[in-house]
């Protein structure tokens, strides 16, 4: 399979991560987690314009700084970072060479923000997703999102997503 990414210098991405099949350890692990952005950010900066952690993937968008397109090495550095205490899964011959621990899917999903009408979708999908899922009645509930710092932000009422938001239609990645 031939996969191209788009590469935009300074550009703004959505990103969805998984882990490796759909292991729910993301929540159990959230401080580890959060010092894996906060390590990866202080060597390779970026800004996070939204987050959510789910127990088996996360959702977020980033800015990247003028003249940056490297989100690919951001990436390997905070799954390897999150990576390294855990204990390792059994693993084959290929994720032993490539010194993977068997935690994180190899692959994730990226997509350049066009346009403020595109980054809202990607913003509402984020903060509706633990309503998605089924873990939450409204978006304000969840406590692994950056939906209350939007709310303070006032990009959204605090009873925002309690129905099905429209351009969360729109997006469909996972």
């Amino acid at each position: 399979m031939e996969y191209r990414r788009n590469f935009e210098a300074g550009g703004t991405y959505f990103f969805t991560v998984v882990t490796q099949s759909r292991q729910p350890i993301l929540i159990d692990n959230i401080d580890l987690l959060r010092a894996a952005f906060v390590h990866t950010r202080k060597r390779y900066p970026f800004e996070i314009d939204a987050v959510v952690v789910l127990p088996d993937h996360l959702h977020t968008i980033w800015n990247l700084p003028r003249g940056d397109d490297d989100y690919a090495r951001r990436w390997m550095v905070l799954k390897r970072k999150f990576s390294s205490p855990l204990s390792s899964a059994t693993l084959n011959r290929s994720q032993r060479r490539k010194r993977e621990k068997g935690v994180w899917q190899r692959r994730y999903w990226e997509h350049t923000i066009r346009d403020e009408r595109d980054w809202r979708h990607h913003l509402d999908y984020i903060h509706y997703n633990p309503v998605k899922h089924g873990y939450v009645q409204a978006p304000r509930d969840w406590p692994y999102s950056s939906f209350m710092r939007a709310v303070g932000d006032g990009l959204y009422e605090p009873d925002w997503g309690m129905e099905i938001p429209a351009g969360v239609a729109d997006v469909e990645y996972e």
